[in-house]
């Protein structure tokens, strides 16, 4: 008779999660999730296959979380311009939510700690939507990686602490937000003429 699962890959990857959100990705060890989910530390090594293993996974976690997230925002409105602010506040949602997970998601990762490509694509999926309805079909990635990018380091930005001018930041994000959507439209705009 087989011997009974005592733990799951989905409980460790939500233990792994609690210890990056807890003391950052250093805090991460194959004995803490162990002991987390109430094993052994050699039993992890069923289910994953070292810790750089162990980090991808809360990586692709992290990334589908952000796809849900992003899919449930465009969703909820035909307007592009209008899924794609939606979109930007559920993603900068999650990062203050979750800012360790989502500093180690969008930073450099060791070689085996980068998530697989069809979770990369998955995720894309809302953002290159949008963006080629506001850019046209033909400039739809460059305009979902100009998006992403502005995104992603306006929320590294303010996570670090770097906004130190004073002023409004959530005044600054929807500024910055419009212009963007503004100039992305209008270079869609002229490059269909």
């Amino acid at each position: 008779m087989p011997t009974p699962e005592r733990t799951t890959t989905a409980a460790i990857v939500a233990a792994a999660r609690a210890i990056v959100e807890a003391g950052g990705v250093d805090s991460l060890t194959m004995k803490e999730v162990a002991t987390r989910v109430g094993v052994r530390a050699p039993s992890l090594y069923k289910r994953v296959r070292d810790r750089n293993d162990l980090i991808r996974l809360v990586v692709e976690d992290t990334v589908d979380e952000i796809g849900v997230r992003l899919q449930a925002a465009a969703d909820r409105t035909v307007d592009p311009r209008a899924a794609v602010v939606a979109m930007t506040d559920a993603l900068r949602a999650l990062a203050h939510e979750r800012p360790q997970c989502y500093q180690l998601t969008f930073g450099p990762l060791p070689p085996g700690a980068r998530p697989e490509r069809g979770t990369l694509e998955r995720v894309a999926g809302p953002v290159l939507e949008m963006s080629g309805r506001l850019a046209g079909e033909d400039h739809a990635l460059e305009a979902a990686r100009t998006l992403t990018a502005w995104m992603n380091g306006f929320i590294q930005m303010e996570l670090s602490g770097a906004f130190r001018l004073g002023g409004d930041v959530d005044a600054a994000y929807a500024w910055g937000l419009a212009a963007l959507i503004e100039a992305i439209t209008n270079g869609g705009e002229r490059r269909r003429d």
